[in-house]
This record gives structure tokens, sequence and C-alpha cells, in this order.
């Protein structure tokens, strides 16, 4: 009976030590674990470069649409590109990540932080991470187009229904006679 107590006693044991470590990668990721995280991904370092590759992009998008403006001061370009520049100099890139961390922990596990990290600790997980700007830059040069062309489409719906309603109110305000 010893035995048999023991046996039983040592089986809970190591089902509970099972179920444990199963608890501990289902918990939720902690704020430490998330900042460990997002220094091991150089988020810092990879939203700067974002930034800046946008910048480029955003430079470009500007000269198009100023060169439809005619009626501009010269130097116009040149203040609107160092108001951008300065703007991106100034965003809080801390102050965003650490206002990041409560959803990365809404939406990861322990363990999902911890398979995370494996993966991006891998060559192929540092190349992404070191690739990411270019691939982001080279994502936006190729959606400028449609995105540019989607912007007209909006802006020319949004005349034609404010045009619409123009109208519509124009015809339903009708003079009012005044009582003899």
């Amino acid at each position: 009976m010893n035995r048999c107590a023991l046996a039983v006693l040592v089986c809970l044991l190591f089902a509970s030590i099972s179920f444990a470590q199963q608890s501990a990668a289902d918990a939720p990721a902690s704020r430490e674990d998330i900042e460990k995280y997002l220094d091991m991904m150089h988020a810092r370092d990879l939203a700067v470069s974002t930034m800046n590759a946008m910048t480029k992009q955003m430079h470009q998008m500007i000269h198009a649409q100023l060169e439809k403006q005619p009626n501009l001061p010269p130097d116009f370009e040149a203040r609107m590109d160092q108001s951008m520049d300065d703007m991106i100099k100034e965003f809080p890139v801390d102050e965003m990540i650490q206002a990041m961390v409560p959803a990365y922990q809404r939406h990861l596990t322990k363990g999902d932080v911890e398979a995370l990290t494996a993966f991006y600790s891998t060559p192929t997980g540092q190349k992404v991470l070191k690739e990411m700007p270019a691939m982001t830059a080279d994502a936006m040069q190729s959606a400028s187009g449609v995105i540019q062309k989607m912007m007209a489409k909006m802006q020319e719906r949004l005349q034609s229904e404010m045009a619409e309603l123009q109208k519509g109110s124009e015809g339903n305000s009708k003079p009012q006679s005044s009582p003899n």
C-alpha cells in the first residue's frame, strides 16, 4: 500500500510540474517580457529606420503634389521638407514603444514571446530584422501609386457628394413669403 501511495504521489507531482510548465507558457506576458522582446527586436532602431525611410517617400510625395501648385513661394518645398524632418526628429519613439507594450501583453502569452524571441535569435530572424526597414521602404514605394489613386478617387467622390448635398440644400431652401 505504501508503494502504491508513493507511486500515486510521484505521478501527481510530475503531473503538477507538467501542468505548471504548461500554465506558465499560457500565462499572459509581463511588461518585462514584452520590453525584453522589443529590445531584442531592436524596436527603437527599427522604428527610427522605418520613419527615415517613410520620410524619403513623403518628401517625394510632397514634391509631386507641389509641382501641381504653381503659385507657391520658391522655398516652400524646402520649408515643408524641413518641417517634416523636424517633426520626425522630435517623434517620441520611446514613449510610443512604452504605449504599445499593453497591446502586446493583451495578444501574446509568455510562451508566444519565448517562441518569437527564439525565432528572432536565429539567422533568418536576424535577417528579417535587418531587412525590415528596406522592405518597408520598398513596399511603401510600390504601394504609393495605389494609395495616390485611391486618395484621388476618395477626393473626387467626396467633392461629388458635397456638390450633390449643396444642390439638394439649395433646392430645399425656398424663399419664405412674408405675411401680408
